[in-house]
């Protein structure tokens, strides 16, 4: 069942949800979260889809956010909310609010949003594109106790994960991150068939590929050990090969489906490591809602250590402190080093050179050599 309702308000658009729910015969609220997508009108039919889909898992209201561009001045003057109420088999297992935002209500989202919120239920902020640098500043995102972007959709995604690292708040998440789930849950899993010592690893995938960084600096974060990263043609992550003192343990994956796990000793085997969509993603990631500590470690030091090698290397920045240290030391001592000669030159008579006094100056007396039994004897004889 589908309400439009333009130019309205928050208050008619709740009107209408149970008006939709009385309808089809289920006045009872059964949901477990709320979901509110931001994104434009390009990509809305493709993120709606993919929360529909989540649904069938984490029953839901859909809230989503459309802010429509102002063509001329006067529209940017005059504000409207339109919104298309769906409940039933259009939205589901849940409910679906489509909002579109005109003119100046369009940077009052909150405002809208809020009173739409499921009571005493977690809220999700999803940005399937054009995410904001900071997402727990976001007036919406400060709404939700869980944020999630994706780095992958972003122009220059190695440089937006530096900006998630420095901007990161427990709670943000990047659907980046939920792709190499299984790799890194098969990684593990290999490492604990045997007993053996990590020595480097490498990490191979396409060029500008969040999810392949995000593995290397998980990596490096949690073994402590080099880690090369190598291009390949893809499709997204193609292999990951560990160096350890009992040989080579290699997770290849050539045509984005099945990957092959070899480990020294042991016969090769073909696990499914195919790539999944993006319902899957969403559903995995409204299966938790708390922090991902580990997320945050591989994000906010990864890039560090991943630069640095193994904690035995030293950083760059301490290198370069001692190093200014010592240039200081050697100024300092060169300068004492000035200042004696300078006080031993003043010492000098009255009229007379340092140089001519030094001469003038009596020769200490040469330190007489041991007299040995074959001088006496000469002097005797």
């Amino acid at each position: 069942m589908k309400i439009d309702l333009t130019d309205t308000t928050a208050s008619k658009i709740n009107k209408a949800l149970v008006k939709g729910r009385r309808a089809i015969g289920t006045p009872a609220v059964g949901m477990v979260l709320t979901l509110v997508i931001v994104t434009d009108e390009e990509n809305a039919y493709d993120a709606l889809k993919a929360a529909n889909d989540a649904s069938r898992e984490h029953p839901s209201r859909t809230l989503v956010v459309i802010k429509r561009v102002s063509r001329t001045p006067r529209d940017r003057t005059q504000s409207r909310l339109d919104a298309e109420v769906r409940v039933g088999a259009d939205a589901g297992t849940g409910e679906t609010v489509v909002l579109r935002l005109y003119g100046e209500v369009s940077d009052h989202a909150q405002s809208v949003v809020l009173p739409l919120l499921l009571p005493d239920a977690p809220v999700v902020v999803w940005w399937p594109v054009n995410a904001p640098l900071d997402p727990a500043n976001d007036p919406l995102g400060a709404l939700a106790q869980r944020r999630v972007t994706d780095t992958y959709a972003a122009e220059q995604p190695v440089r937006e994960l530096t900006a998630r690292a420095d901007t990161y708040t427990p709670g943000d998440t990047d659907l980046s991150w939920t792709r190499i789930t299984p790799w890194r849950s098969m990684l593990a899993a290999a490492l604990d068939q045997v007993t053996c010592e990590v020595e480097a690893v490498e990490v191979e995938g396409e060029e500008f590929n969040p999810s392949c960084e995000l593995l290397a600096m998980w990596l490096a974060d949690r073994l402590d050990v080099p880690v090369k990263r190598t291009l390949s043609g893809g499709p997204g992550l193609t292999a990951v090969r560990m160096h350890t003192d009992s040989g080579p343990i290699v997770l290849d994956r050539a045509d984005g489906s099945l990957a092959t796990l070899s480990i020294q000793g042991q016969p090769d085997r073909a696990v499914a490591l195919k790539r999944r969509d993006t319902a899957e993603l969403i559903a995995e990631e409204l299966r938790r809602l708390d922090p991902d500590d580990t997320y945050a470690s591989a994000l906010r030091f990864g890039v560090e250590r991943l630069n640095a090698g193994p904690s035995h290397r030293v950083p760059v920045e301490e290198a370069m402190a001692s190093l200014e240290q010592a240039v200081a030391s050697m100024e300092e001592a060169v300068a004492t080093a000035k200042e004696g000669a300078s006080k031993s030159a003043g010492s000098a008579p009255e009229g007379e050179a340092p140089d001519e006094a030094a001469a003038e100056a009596p020769a200490p007396e040469a330190a007489e050599a041991p007299v040995t039994e074959a001088d006496k004897k000469a002097k005797a004889s």
